[in-house]
């Protein structure tokens, strides 16, 4: 499995970004393939980290991009800043 963690700082309105990424993004990510799971957690203080899970390292570097679009044209008001991206090989899991 293989995973991208996004953080977002500065998030201005984090109860919309939670609405907007619930009802648009998680359908787009869903038709990546080896879509496991999606996570997207208010950290407080204007921080958002989403998780995006997958089978192949090919679908966690799509998710990469798809969120990069979808911020773009949906949420560049909400979220001002760019995010801090990790992504790499799942070798832990619970």
């Amino acid at each position: 499995m293989y995973a991208a963690v996004r953080r977002y700082e500065g998030v201005t309105d984090p109860a919309e970004a939670g609405r907007r990424v619930a009802e648009g993004f998680v359908p787009i990510l869903r038709q990546v393939p080896g879509f496991v799971a999606y996570y997207w957690v208010d950290a407080g203080d204007g921080v958002m980290v989403s998780t995006s899970v997958f089978t192949e390292q090919t679908g966690a570097e799509e998710s990469i991009q798809r969120a990069a679009n979808f911020v773009r044209d949906n949420l560049a008001s909400l979220l001002p800043n760019p995010p801090q991206i990790t992504a790499g090989q799942v070798v832990a899991a619970g």
